[in-house]
Formats: C-alpha cells, sequence, structure tokens
C-alpha cells in the first residue's frame, strides 16, 4: 500500500477503494484514507476523503454510521463554503437525501428530528436554487413510513408535480420509489407500468434495476405474471448477491422463494448471506430480512418439516420451527422501536401482514436446480366400519373395481386389502387374488407367487384362472432372462385353456389372458433374435421365422377378441396392446412407417378404451419413431399427446423426458421461447423424480441453450451455473460440459464479467484439448483472449490468443490466424512502447493474408480472404492512428505515422474496392477513416474530395430496409460524410 503524500495519490487510492466489493473492508480502508487526507493538510483533500467515506458507508451494511463524517462536512460547508469545489458542492446537497432516508431507518432517531432535518433540507435547497422535488421525494417517504396515508399521496403528487433538476433522483431510481408507492397502494399493474423502463434497461444506476427487480417479485406473482417474476428473480437474484447494502432487496428474492413453492431456494439464499441475521447497520432492512425468514420458517413448518435443521444465526443449530419463532420475535420488536418512534402502529401492521402471506402460487418452477423439501408421509387412512375395525369386503370390493376396469391405483387398493386381511382367514379365492396382485409387483421375482396364485384360483374352482396366473408365471421369468423355459411352461396351459373355452368351462377374459401371455414371450424372444433380420437371414428357423410365430401369436389373440371390446375393457386393452406389439415386430423387420402406423393405432385403441394412460408409452414410442423418418410434425403431436394421455398418473420421469424431447423439437423449429418452456418443466419434474443430477442436469443446460438463443444472458447463466456441478463425462458427455461451459462464457461476457467468462472459456478449452478435432480448442482459447483482454490482463490474452494462433495455423484457418494476429498487435500496442511489437503482428497479419489470397484456388474462399486482408489494412490503420497520443512531443514522428496509418487505410480501400458492390460498405468505411486522417494531416482538400467521393458513391442508392435493403447503413455512411464535410468547410 503506497503512502498518500498528495492529493492526485489520495483520489487513485480512493478510486481504487470505491472498487472494492461492499462491506467492512472497504469501510475500514475509507477511515484510513481521510486519516491521511488530514495531514495533508489541505482542505479540498479532507472533504473529498469525507464524501468517500459518506459514501461506503451508505453502500454498506454499517450505514448508520455516515451521519458523523456528514455532519462534519456540513459544519465545514457553512464555516468555509470557498474550500469547496463545484463537484463537492453538489455532492453535500446530493447526500442530504441519503441522510434524510438514512434517518428513516434508524429507529433511534426521534421523528421531531427527522422532520426538522427535513425543514433544513428544503431550506438549503431553496437557497442553493434546487427544485422542490427531492424534498418532496424525501417528505414522501417520511409520511408513507409512518403511515400517514393522506399527507404521502399529497407529497407524491407534488414530487411529480415539480421539476426535475440536478439534485432530483436518477430516472432508475425515481420510477422505483414511484412504482414501489404504487404497489404499496395495491395497484401493482400501475407499479410494473412506471418499472417497466427500469426492468428493460431503458433506465440504471448502482442499485438499478438490482432493486426494482426484486420489488416486482410480490407484484407479478398477485397479477398472475409467472414467466416475469420467474425471469426478474434469477436477474434480480445475481445482482443483489454481491451487493452487502441491498438486504433489504435479498429479503424480497427469499420472500418469492417462500411464495412460489422454492422452499429449498429460499434456504440456500439464506445460507449464502449468515451476516444478514446479525448485521444491524441498518435496523429496517433486518427488520425485512427477519419477517422474510419468518415467513420461510412458518411455510416449512406447515409442510410438516419443523423439525428440520436450517442456516440461521451463528453460535448455535437452528430447527425451521426454532427459528421461525426467532425470527417472528426480532421481526416484531424491531417493529416496535419504529413504531414507539412513529408514534404509530403501522410498521408492526406491516410486518405482520408480510409474515402471514399465502402463496398465490403452489409451485413455480425456477430452472435452476433445487429440490423441494418432502414432507413426512402421511399414515394410509383405512376404510373402517362402526366397530373400527378395517372394512375387508368394502376394501376387496373397490380392490377388484379398479383393476378389473384397469384403472389407477388398483395396485394400492390391494395392499390395502393385504394390509387390513393381516390375521384374518380367507377363502381361496380371495387369497388367490390377493397372492396374483401381489406378484405383479414383483417383476421376474414374482413367479412363485404366480404359481402359488394358480395352486388357490384351482382350489377356488377357477381353472381359467388358475392358468393364467401360471401363464403370468411363465412371462415373468421370460423378463428374467429365461425365454426358452418360459416357453416351454406356458404350451401345456395354452392348449388346456382353448379346451376350457371351446367347452365353455372358463371365459374369454381368461383365455385372451393366456393367448396374450404365450404372445408376449414370443415377442420376447424375437427381440432377442431380431439383430439377424438386420442381416437378412431368412432360414425356416431363423430371426425370420420367430418373428412370424410371435406374429401368428399376435394375430390369435387378436382374432379372439375381434368384435368384443366394446363390451369389455380388459379385451379393448389385450386388442390395443396386439396392435403395439405388431408394430414391435413390424419394427424388427425394418418396416418402420409400418411400425408407426401400428403404434397409432394401439395408442388410439387405449383412447378409446377409456384407458389413455396406457397409450402414453406407445405414443412416446410412435414419437421417436417418427423423428427417425423425419416426420417432426408427427413426432411432436405423438409426444404432446403422451403427455395428455399420461395426465396425472404419468410419473415425473417420463413427464421429464416428455418435455425434453418436446424441447428439442420446438428448438430445432427454432422456437426458442416454446423450447425453453419444455426445458423448464422437464428440469423440474426431474428435480420431482430425485433426478436432479441426471436427467434434471441435462435440461437445464438445454434450458441455459435456450434462454441465451433468447439473450436473457442472466437467466441464462443462472440456470447454466446450476447445472454445470451436476455434468459428468460419465454421465452426460464431456461434450455437454464444454458446450455448458462455452454458452456459460458468452452469457458472462455480455453481462460484463469478463474474466469470469474467461475462466469458463479457458476451462472448456482445456477439455477440447484432448479431442481428435481441434477446431473448437482454437475458438475456445480465442474467445478467451478476447474476455482477458476485456479483463484487462494483457499478458495473459496475449498466451491465449498465441495458443489460438498456432492452432488456427495447424488447421489451415488462415482467417482465425490473421484475426489472432491483429487481436496480438491491439494488446501490444497497450503495453508502454509497444507500437513496434504492435507494427510487427500487424504485418504478420497482412502478409499471412497476401500469402493465402494469392495461393487460394477456389474463387468463394479468396473472395473471403481478400475481405480479410481489407479489413487487416484498416485496422492496421486504425492501430497506428491510434498510436499518435493528443500531446505528442515529437510532432514530425507523428505526422509520419499519420501518414503510414493513410496508406494503410487507402490501400484498405483499394482492396475492398476489389470486392465491387459486396463490400461497398467496408471500402466507404476506410475512405471516411482516411477523410479524417487526411483532416489531421492538414490537407482539407484532399479530405473534402474523399468525402464527396463516398456521398458519390450513395447517390441512387435505396435507403429502405425492405427485400433485404441496407438503408440503415446508406443512411449512416452518407450522414458521416455530410457530418465531416461541415467541419471541414
Amino acid at each position: 500500500m503506497s503512502e498518500i503524500t498528495d492529493i492526485d495519490a489520495l483520489r487513485r487510492a480512493m478510486a481504487e477503494n470505491a472498487d472494492q466489493p461492499e462491506g467492512p473492508a472497504r469501510n475500514a480502508r475509507a477511515e484510513e484514507l481521510l486519516a491521511a487526507a488530514e495531514k495533508l493538510n489541505v482542505p479540498l483533500a479532507v472533504i473529498e476523503a469525507l464524501g468517500h467515506q459518506l459514501k461506503v458507508y451508505n453502500y454498506s451494511s454499517e450505514k448508520g454510521k455516515m451521519f458523523v463524517p456528514f455532519a462534519r462536512l456540513l459544519r465545514m460547508w457553512d464555516e468555509r463554503p470557498e474550500d469547496f469545489d463545484e463537484y463537492e458542492t453538489h455532492s453535500l446537497h446530493w447526500v442530504f437525501k441519503w441522510v434524510s432516508s438514512g434517518m428513516l431507518d434508524q429507529p433511534h432517531i426521534p421523528l421531531a428530528s427527522i422532520e426538522k432535518w427535513l425543514g433544513e433540507m428544503e431550506h438549503r435547497y431553496r437557497l442553493a436554487g434546487y427544485s422542490e422535488r427531492a424534498v418532496r421525494s424525501a417528505e414522501h417517504s417520511v409520511a408513507a413510513h409512518v403511515g400517514d396515508l393522506a399527507r404521502a399521496e399529497r407529497a407524491y403528487a407534488a414530487w411529480l408535480a415539480a421539476d426535475r433538476d440536478g439534485m432530483a433522483d436518477c430516472h432508475a431510481c425515481e420510477l422505483h420509489g414511484q412504482g414501489w408507492w404504487q404497489a404499496e397502494r395495491g395497484r401493482d399493474a400501475q407499479a410494473l407500468e412506471l418499472w417497466r423502463p427500469v426492468l428493460e434497461g431503458e433506465y440504471a444506476c448502482a442499485h438499478e434495476p438490482h432493486a426494482a427487480l426484486a420489488s416486482s417479485l410480490v407484484p407479478l406473482l398477485r397479477l398472475g405474471r409467472l414467466d416475469e417474476a420467474r425471469a426478474n428473480h434469477l436477474r434480480g437474484l445475481r445482482l443483489v448477491r454481491a451487493m452487502e447494502s441491498m438486504r433489504g432487496a435479498y429479503a424480497e428474492h427469499v420472500e418469492f422463494c417462500a411464495l412460489t413453492g422454492n422452499e429449498a431456494r429460499g434456504l440456500e439464499l439464506l445460507a449464502e448471506r449468515p451476516a444478514y441475521f446479525t448485521d444491524d447497520g441498518q435496523p429496517q432492512s433486518k427488520l425485512d430480512f427477519m419477517s422474510v425468514v419468518a415467513l420461510l420458517m412458518d411455510r416449512l413448518t406447515g409442510l410438516g418439516l419443523g423439525e428440520r435443521q436450517v442456516p440461521g444465526p451463528a453460535g448455535r443449530e437452528w430447527t425451521a420451527r426454532e427459528l421461525a419463532t426467532q425470527a417472528r420475535a426480532e421481526a416484531l420488536a424491531l417493529a416496535a422501536r419504529f413504531d414507539e418512534r412513529n408514534g404509530t402502529t403501522y410498521v408492526s401492521e406491516r410486518a405482520r401482514a408480510r409474515m402471514e402471506q399465502r402463496p398465490p402460487v403452489e409451485r413455480l418452477p425456477l430452472g435452476v436446480r433445487s429440490v423441494r423439501p418432502v414432507p413426512p408421509a402421511a399414515p394410509p387412512v383405512v376404510t373402517a366400519a362402526a366397530t373400527g375395525q378395517p372394512d375387508l369386503p368394502a376394501l376387496l370390493a373397490e380392490a377388484r373395481r379398479l383393476s378389473d376396469n384397469l384403472r389407477p391405483n388398483a395396485v394400492e387398493a390391494w395392499a390395502a386389502v393385504a394390509d387390513a386381511a393381516e390375521g384374518v382367514e380367507l377363502d381361496p379365492r380371495d387369497r388367490a387374488e390377493l397372492a396374483d396382485h401381489e406378484a405383479m409387483g414383483l417383476g421376474p421375482e414374482g413367479a412363485a407367487l404366480f404359481e402359488r396364485a394358480a395352486e388357490l384360483y384351482a382350489a377356488a374352482g377357477d381353472p381359467g384362472e388358475a392358468l393364467a396366473a401360471r401363464t403370468r408365471a411363465a412371462y415373468v421369468r421370460a423378463l428374467g432372462g429365461a425365454v426358452e423355459t418360459a416357453l416351454a411352461a406356458v404350451s401345456g396351459p395354452c392348449d388346456e385353456i382353448l379346451a376350457l373355452y371351446a367347452a365353455g368351462d372358463t371365459g374369454i377374459r381368461q383365455t385372451a389372458s393366456v393367448l396374450m401371455g404365450r404372445a408376449r414371450i414370443l415377442v420376447r424372444r424375437a427381440h432377442e433374435a431380431g439383430e439377424g433380420l438386420a442381416e437378412g437371414d431368412a432360414e425356416g428357423d431363423g430371426p425370420e421365422a420367430v418373428v412370424g410365430e410371435a406374429e401368428a401369436a399376435v394375430r390369435e389373440v387378436l382374432a379372439l377378441v375381434d368384435g368384443r371390446a366394446r363390451e369389455d375393457v380388459r379385451l379393448a386393452a389385450r386388442a390395443a396392446e396386439g396392435q403395439a406389439m405388431l408394430a414391435e415386430l413390424a419394427g424388427l423387420r425394418g418396416d418402420l412407417k409400418t411400425a408407426a402406423e401400428l403404434f397409432a393405432r394401439g395408442a388410439a385403441a387405449f383412447v378409446a378404451a377409456g384407458l389413455p394412460w396406457f397409450a402414453v408409452e406407445y405414443e412416446a414410442r410412435l414419437a421417436s419413431l417418427a423423428h427417425h423418418l423425419g416426420d417432426m410434425a408427427e413426432a411432436e403431436r405423438a409426444l404432446r399427446a403422451a403427455l395428455e394421455h399420461g395426465g396425472t398418473q404419468l410419473e415425473a420421469t417420463g413427464r421429464a423426458q416428455l418435455h425434453l424431447q418436446l424441447a428439442e423439437l420446438a428448438g430445432g423449429r427454432d422456437e426458442a421461447v416454446e423450447a425453453a418452456q419444455h426445458a423448464l418443466e422437464a428440469a423440474h419434474w426431474a428435480d420431482e423424480a430425485g433426478e436432479s443430477a441426471t436427467l434434471g442436469a441435462w435440461a437445464r443446460q438445454q434450458l441455459g441453450g435456450f434462454l441465451l438463443r433468447q439473450g436473457r444472458w442472466a437467466e441464462a447463466a443462472e440456470v447454466l451455473e446450476s447445472a454445470l456441478p451436476d455434468l459428468t463425462a460419465e454421465t452426460h458427455g464431456d461434450g455437454a460440459i464444454v458446450q455448458t461451459q462455452w454458452w456459460l462464457g458468452d452469457c458472462l461476457s455480455e453481462l460484463g464479467e469478463h474474466r469470469a467468462a474467461a475462466e469458463r472459456r479457458l476451462q472448456a478449452a482445456e477439455i477440447a484439448r484432448h479431442w481428435p478435432e481441434q477446431h473448437d480448442h482454437a475458438t475456445l482459447a480465442h474467445l478467451a483472449g478476447e474476455s482477458l483482454g476485456q479483463a484487462g490482463l494483457a499478458e495473459e490474452a496475449d498466451r491465449a490468443y498465441t495458443r489460438a494462433g498456432d492452432l488456427w495455423l495447424e488447421l489451415g484457418n488462415v482467417h482465425g490466424l490473421i484475426r489472432s494476429l491483429r487481436a496480438r498487435a491491439w494488446l501490444a500496442l497497450r503495453a508502454q512502447d509497444g507500437l513496434e511489437e504492435a507494427r510487427a503482428l500487424m504485418t504478420d497479419a497482412v502478409r499471412e493474408g497476401e500469402a493465402a489470397r494469392d495461393t487460394t484456388a477456389d474463387a468463394e474462399s479468396r473472395q473471403q480472404l481478400v475481405a480479410e486482408l481489407g479489413h487487416t489494412h484498416r485496422q492496421f490503420g486504425d492501430l497506428l492512428a491510434r498510436s499518435v497520443s493528443d500531446d505528442a512531443d515529437d510532432a514530425a514522428a507523428a505526422r509520419a505515422v499519420f501518414e503510414e496509418a493513410l496508406s494503410q487505410v487507402l490501400r484498405s480501400a483499394e482492396v475492398f474496392a476489389s470486392l465491387g458492390d459486396a463490400a461497398l460498405h467496408s471500402r466507404t468505411g476506410a475512405e471516411l477513416a482516411a477523410v479524417r486522417l487526411e483532416a489531421d494531416l492538414g490537407r482539407p482538400a484532399d479530405a473534402a474530395a474523399r468525402a464527396r467521393a463516398v456521398l458519390a458513391a450513395y447517390d441512387g442508392r435505396d435507403t429502405s430496409e425492405t427485400d433485404g435493403g441496407d438503408g440503415e447503413a446508406v443512411r449512416a455512411r452518407r450522414a458521416e460524410a455530410e457530418q465531416l464535410l461541415q467541419l471541414l468547410e
């Protein structure tokens, strides 16, 4: 840390400190700088150091400290105003507003003192000739705080009526304050309209749109504008995370999480800022924070998670229930201090209302990973008779109704029967059904239980159902891999059931069940033999014969149930499944079109039978086939149908997969908004399924990409950063990791976070370095060079560009090589005495361009290289001109550099001229650069002639934008040429 010996060194130190993150460390440094300023014996130095200290206090959690430096500044002004320069005079009056609002935030400052201060502010502003606008804004804040709504409305109207002048808050801050009042009075739509220019980036400042984004969240939820609320949360949280002074805005993001079913994310936010629980420098923001902590903890407790461990004040562990009590008590105690000061109950009423809010939406998926806390399972409700014992007959009747009609929840119904039947003597039929349905949930492990069910059915006098149970035992053995054994086991039951059916001793249901079981086993065998079909094997006992036997078995089932589907939902299901099995067999033969038609027929049959949830699998398989056949419209229709048919019965994993496929299709149609919505749903359902780290990470990666395509950089960055920790080369492939880092680097670059962008791009480049094809490696290294250069890390940027240049050379990509050389030249120019190195690098770029132009045979490639050469000459000229400082000591040397620059620019114009009309704008751009250089060299006549030549080049040119016209470029060139002519004349 260098010693402060004069006011210039002090100013440099203050500027450096101002760039540091908000917080106690920056405040402590400001205090050190004030002490150093006092030693200089220069009044202005002390004034500037006090102003710096006041500013860093205001933008920190120690706002209460700013009153002391301000009082000292005001005393110095009253005693010797001549010690203040124009800037410090303006600053002194400006911070009156900070002090006024800061007093409101401190309950120990009496209301009478605040009112007196407001009058002092009005008096001094009048003396200085300022408008009443800032004063009335401050009065409105006082009235709104204490709950004097009539006075607040009057002050609000007077604030808007007064003229804006140099003491008014910036547009962004004013609009935020005005919108806040509208929302406070329940006028949410008006509030959002006032905030719109801030939210859209038209107005901004150090704390906006940060605060407006946070303030907009609850009004948007109340209006049902959920997509905007989600976007504003993702954008706004990213902005306030690093701003220690914005505890109130941070609290609004926690509140948003509590009101949208994102309690887990709310807990993550609390864990990120533990100091917010204890920082006392601004009691008002602590009241806001503790109020929403209580809201979040009450929400968790209401979900049955009151004993969950949660982040809280340091020094002990907290459960949600304990922290709810503590936070509510702290919030109300703080509110009571304000009310005691104000003589009202308004602050407490508002705090209670905030803590007692109810979520306007049950769950709003955000796209970032945040698994919803799962409350403990409720005990099962068992139907009971008046005796208090389980009503077993009723449970049996309900389970049979559900299973006979293939209704959802039949499995759960039979499980309830099993629980109720514990210790109860049942007849063989009941025991058979219980064993049968228990076996259905066991998969290949259920074979023995199916055999037991068969014995019980036989004992109950139902031989057909016994054969069906034996067939089910055979089928589950086939699922375990014992296909031939299963086929042998089902042969006898098939013969027996047909004989029974012919004799009228069993029903069509049981017969269809046995025949379908045999068909399923044969289709499974066909799948195992299917590889031979692709090789054209048509031997009598080869794969084609196996498929043919399976097809015959399926058609036997269809023939049996033909015309009977309307009588019995189970028979309708057999017919629908048969169509799907024929589709599978067609697929094995390679007849994908027929397979798709049959899957569609099977799905439609299930829907017609009132069993749409069974159609989901077939619609999904149809979508896959349609995609393979290039019929994207049919693929999309099938996926949407699968979602619709699944309804509430569709498992979370399946829902996530369907939405992810729809996202891919919508993205392929360039519908990024729709694709992002599907990817968002996919991420949400993957989280619900417990697959956040697998399917969820992939969905988030896709969502980030679709948000990027819409230019929603902050949202995309939040989502991609959330996905990245879960993406692994083993599960998702290293290509997905590289793409995510690449996209994230692009987002961060757009957001101005250049150092972070460089880190992401370098990490991606390190992975791509090991790939056989090196184009991505080269591109990422080049992009990293850009980010490093923009971050002010010139040496690191030069190394990245050098790495990229070497790779471009190996790849034979002359354009990339030339651009890396040009970038390095501009970096070299920044260094002290770097002109010669910059000139050498530009010379190399020109030489590479000329060599490639002269050796390229392909006409199109040659044209592209000629254009690249023209740009290189232009940049060479610009670089040389930029190297001459305004206060250059050696006029002759400066003139020589300008002449060299002019030569390069004119060469650029000649090169572009050789390309004709295709490069007109590039040529005239170079000629206008030459006009400026001719003027700098004292040759106004030559400069004017060139400007007129540019105007002549655009005579008769269309200035419209229709039919691919470039009217804007034409107008811009004309305007620039005319402006230069006016200056020259």
